[in-house]
């Protein structure tokens, strides 16, 4: 178990890392348009190796995959170290996404193998906590402190110690299991490919529609798209109903509860992952804070997550309707995001903490009961891949929601900077120096500004004083945007939890 941890500690805290970092790599690298890609491709590539190596774990068993995911994270984590441009930035985390799917689709069903008995297995889960607790606490707070001491490439060296270890550790400790692949029966390896394809032009298709607002929704490129969607969605289904042994076993989905989870973990993986991902942004660039600060204000959100995942535990099995804690942490965090939404350049940083502080208690309620009532819900056979599930689809909330929210946030960020520069008749140089939101989050760039201002005059630098104000303004308004529609994916998540059936215990 020690082992498993280290492989869940290596996937939790990297996205803790780099979540901070992100907003200092693209002034570094010169790519704001792809900010977005470089979760959206992780997630992309995880959301596809999640459930087609949880899968074929419980066909082959899961060590080997266990190990070769570890050095697949590990090398893509030392190629995303040495990218020297955000494509090739983009492309490593795709690889990385693909170890990281494989870590967490196989761990998690490691556990369900040593601990076959299910109220053993909920007990042990406090240890896969802690490793989590660890990552979440530490993570935002050193990985601001790594990017402005060390540079943000460090945040992915870190990778290589915690990756040799957990590789150590999981090749002489975890009991190598036997599949249940049935003699003669073939992989579906054509579901595995059709599902892939699905995923991936889903994502695109969204990013299309969303890019271009109404006009994109009715472009020729969507509407091929969105064919593309559906066709290969109907090949999948009538696929998965013929084979014997199907990469995604439909008869899950007859069951209400499964399906209503599914969807509350849709919609509230989506909602999440806006907050953390956009979130160092707001501080940065909006708020003009460093990248240290910036993770030290964090630290509440995901130190309150470990929190109140561990008053879950203690309060599941004391409380007498325990399904209805998923929903009660639901409504909290909807009402949290509203807190969220007002908070402004200049509030004391103690209220700040306190607001995110808030909003991880009552996120701790969500993602250990979606697991728990999604294995209560299915029969025994089925609580691997409907623990995957679970999973996959909070990462896909987590692909489209990152899509989408970013393009409310460039959109915005424009709208509302050309606006306001525009009415005050600036200078078309300083629309044109404002262009890409980076400069707000790069000092040299701005110091470089500043200089060429106060060669012009004082004029000159005063109203590029004021631009820089403006700019921060506007980008704390596009970032705003996408965090209403974070609210309306969390007021959804939570009718749908108000839903879900009483569990079997």
């Amino acid at each position: 178990m020690l082992g498993v941890c280290f492989v869940v500690l290596l996937a939790a805290f990297d996205q803790a890392l780099v979540g901070v970092a992100l907003p200092r790599i693209v002034a570094d690298l010169q790519g704001f348009a792809l900010y977005s890609w470089v979760g959206t491709a992780f997630f992309l590539t995880s959301a596809i190796a999640l459930p087609i190596t949880g899968r074929l774990g419980d066909l082959f068993g899961r060590k080997p995959f266990v190990l070769s995911a570890i050095v697949l994270f590990v090398l893509a984590s030392l190629a995303c170290a040495m990218a020297n441009s955000m494509l090739m930035l983009v492309i490593a985390r795709a690889l990385q996404g693909l170890g990281g799917g494989m870590l967490v689709g196989t761990t998690f069903a490691s556990v369900a193998d040593i601990f076959p008995d299910q109220q053993r297995r909920i007990r042990w889960q406090a240890m896969m906590s802690s490793a989590f607790a660890i990552a979440n606490l530490s993570g935002p707070s050193l990985g601001g402190f790594m990017t402005e001491e060390y540079g943000w490439r460090s945040t992915f060296y870190v990778n290589l110690p915690i990756g040799f270890v957990a590789f150590i550790m999981v090749l002489i400790f975890l009991p190598r299991v036997a599949g249940s692949r049935k003699p003669g029966v073939r992989v579906d390896w054509s579901g595995a490919l059709l599902l892939g394809v699905l995923i991936s032009t889903g994502l695109i298709a969204i990013q299309e529609g969303a890019a271009r607002g109404g006009d994109g929704l009715l472009s020729l490129r969507f509407a091929a798209l969105l064919t593309v969607v559906f066709l290969m969605g109907w090949l999948f289904i009538r696929l998965q109903l013929r084979v014997a042994q199907p990469i995604l076993p439909l008869h899950l989905f007859k069951v209400r509860a499964v399906r209503l989870l599914a969807l509350v973990s849709l919609c509230g993986g989506s909602s999440l992952f806006v907050l953390i991902f956009f979130t160092p942004l707001l501080l940065q660039a909006g708020f003009d804070v460093s990248p240290n600060t910036s993770g030290f204000l964090i630290t509440p959100l995901v130190g309150g997550i470990a929190i109140g995942s561990l008053i879950n535990g203690r309060l599941f099995t004391r409380v007498h309707k325990p399904h209805l804690l998923l929903s009660y942490g639901l409504g909290c965090f909807a009402l949290c995001w509203l807190a969220i939404i007002l908070l402004r350049p200049g509030m004391s940083h103690s209220l700040i903490m306190s607001v995110f502080g808030v909003t991880g208690l009552s996120l701790g309620f969500l993602f250990p009961n979606l697991v728990i009532q999604m294995q209560a819900a299915v029969a025994r056979q089925d609580v691997g891949m409907a623990s995957a599930l679970v999973q996959s689809s909070r990462m896909l909330g987590n692909m489209a929601g990152v899509a989408i929210a970013g393009v409310l946030v460039i959109n915005g960020y424009h709208a509302s900077l050309d606006d306001v520069l525009t009415r005050q008749g600036r200078p078309a140089q300083l629309l044109q120096n404002f262009a890409d939101p980076q400069v707000l989050v790069n000092p040299q760039l701005q110091a470089e500004l500043r200089q060429q201002a106060e060669e012009r005059g004082p004029e000159a630098a005063a109203a590029l004083e004021t631009t820089i104000s403006e700019a921060r303004d506007s980008l704390i308004d596009g970032v705003h945007a996408a965090y209403w529609l974070a609210w309306v994916l969390a007021v959804m998540s939570f009718l749908l939890a108000r839903r879900v059936p009483p569990m079997r215990t």
